[in-house]
């Protein structure tokens, strides 16, 4: 089995991008990062800002919300919903991690 690596990208933490970069990035349009502001499925660094800027993560949000709509063929709210269920798998995730690790280890 062959993997191709198609794109990097390294953002530091507290790189902010500025709406018409995270539309590139993402492959979303403004209009519907828009949306997805409006909805609270991304949030902007500052929202009475006049032009957004996001923070890395965001980007992260962006690309799996525009997949999650090529993919399924989504609507904005089907994407929010999505988007907001794996938020929550991921934390229960790390919350499920961090009790496994206070278990104590039995010794065989």
């Amino acid at each position: 089995m062959r993997i191709e690596l198609t794109e990097v990208l390294w953002l530091h933490e507290h790189h902010q991008l500025p709406i018409a970069e995270l539309a590139e990035l993402s492959g979303l349009p403004e209009a519907e990062i828009n949306e997805l502001v409006d909805c609270g499925a991304i949030a902007p660094i500052d929202a009475d800002a006049i032009v957004l800027s996001f923070d890395a993560q965001c980007v992260v949000a962006a690309k799996t919300a525009r997949r999650l709509r090529d993919d399924f063929d989504l609507n904005t709210q089907g994407v929010v919903l999505a988007l907001t269920l794996l938020d929550r798998v991921h934390d229960l995730e790390v919350q499920l991690a961090d009790l496994r690790a206070r278990l104590p280890r039995r010794v065989v």
